[in-house]
């Protein structure tokens, strides 16, 4: 895989058993799920716990590009969002999925040209889908893929369109979120393999009827593999914003590793977050996993254990349960993540490449990867610019000596500043009482 090396980190090593309580900002998927909501509002809506990253910070420029006021509210993770009539303007996506799949429905509702690009990884990434659904939809666009123009008249038609969506769940929430501003609303019917991460699907789901829209799914008796969104008013809400808890399994994965304990605080007793998945796969592969009091702690065993995992919903998670089972005693099979193929880079193809590169035994399968443990070293560890590829070198350097992370600082697309935390979870791991940070 091509890949320029930008700078190297060196992964440091555990010198015990960590022991640190790690808190978390906001989610990413919810965050930027509320900002295109509050865009679309029928007045004034207010987001705390906004997540303050790379990704957010992308939609938040492209929404005031497009006319929408987005300010402080006395701290960075206060958000007030004031809708406006929506105009012309200039979208940088970086390499942030739902920026790229989440404002195209938005924008051709503009009144004017909307120009979308993003950084050179990101012109690879599959757009088709929900491209060509819009202009089934009545909207004029020009280009498959990154960079395209959309072309808005001020409205949309909507209506009823058939995508094949097993290459991402981001284009039926990417039709979903900005439905209900449709003359038509819209009807989305899914034709294909499984969608994969459905959480995430269910995610846009409930944050569309927290404002007020009305939503049939195939849950609540619509037709199979079809959702259905009423065009109506989009109310205002006041968001508050979950931790990413897809951002803390490099964390609970480092006292999986070391035999250690992390503590999580606010973790939600009831989420649509597919990041919470990691308790059961911890649970599974030896960890002790509690969850009392809205803390979440993890113990790590003295041995983890390979693990079979369909990881078709939680995809997302692969680079962090590829880098445990890469550690474990047994074999692991990971299953159910070709769409993986598809994301910032090819997840699957690096994940085998970097493993194998330091002495491991990582196999591509048809829709995922085997993982036989192997005595590993150290070595050059690439993160092709994805930011879950950085974060599964910085757990597997935690145990193994000499590793060297390329681009760690690319965590800062959904996790600014995780080198610092990441330094201050080992630091703690000899303080006491526990640290807190």
């Amino acid at each position: 895989m091509d890949h320029v090396s930008l700078s190297l980190w060196s992964a440091p090593r555990a010198q015990a058993p960590v022991d640190a309580v790690v808190t978390l900002p906001g989610s990413k998927s919810i965050t930027n799920r509320a900002l295109i909501l509050a865009a679309l509002a029928d007045g004034p809506s207010t987001i705390t716990g906004a997540l303050r990253s790379r990704d957010a910070d992308l939609m938040i420029a492209a929404l005031r590009d497009l006319g929408i006021g987005v300010e402080e509210a006395g701290d960075p993770t206060t958000l007030r969002v004031v809708p406006g009539p929506l105009r012309g303007g200039d979208v940088d996506c970086g390499l942030a999925g739902t920026v790229m799949r989440f404002l195209p429905p938005l924008a051709a509702m503009a009144d004017g040209i909307v120009r979308f690009d993003g950084d050179e990884q990101a012109r690879t990434r599959p757009l088709g889908t929900i491209l060509e659904a819009l202009r089934g939809l009545g909207a004029h666009i020009e280009g498959d893929a990154l960079p395209f123009t959309v072309t808005g008249t001020g409205s949309l038609r909507g209506g009823t369109v058939t995508i094949d969506a097993s290459g991402s769940s981001q284009f039926v929430s990417g039709l979903l979120l900005s439905a209900a501003a449709f003359e038509e609303g819209v009807t989305v019917h899914h034709d294909g393999k499984p969608v994969p991460s459905m959480p995430h699907i269910d995610m846009t789901v409930e944050m569309l009827r927290q404002a007020g829209i009305s939503v049939t799914t195939p849950a609540t008796g619509g037709d199979a593999d079809t959702w259905r969104v009423t065009p109506g008013p989009v109310a205002a809400v006041d968001w508050a914003i979950e931790p990413d808890l897809s951002n803390a399994t490099p964390f609970l994965a480092a006292a999986a590793v070391t035999g250690g304990t992390v503590s999580v605080p606010m973790w939600p007793s009831s989420t649509t977050q597919p990041g919470d998945a990691i308790r059961g796969i911890l649970a599974s592969m030896g960890a002790d996993v509690t969850l009392a009091d809205g803390v979440l702690t993890v113990r790590g065993p003295e041995k983890l254990r390979g693990i079979d995992i369909d990881l078709h919903d939680e995809g997302e998670l692969t680079p962090t349960v590829a880098a445990l089972a890469a550690l474990a005693e047994g074999t692991s099979h990971l299953r159910g993540i070709a769409h993986l193929r598809g994301h910032e880079t090819d997840r699957l193809a690096a994940l085998a490449d970097e493993i194998n590169k330091l002495g491991g035994s990582v196999t591509e399968t048809d829709d995922g990867l085997t993982i036989v443990p192997t005595e590993l070293h150290g070595g050059q560890w690439l993160s092709y610019a994805d930011h879950r590829m950085a974060t599964a070198g910085a757990i597997i350097g935690l145990v193994v000596d000499g590793v060297e992370v390329d681009d760690v600082g690319t965590t800062a697309k959904t996790l600014p500043g995780f080198e610092n935390m990441w330094a201050d979870m080992l630091e703690s791991s000899t303080a006491t009482p526990k640290a807190s940070f």
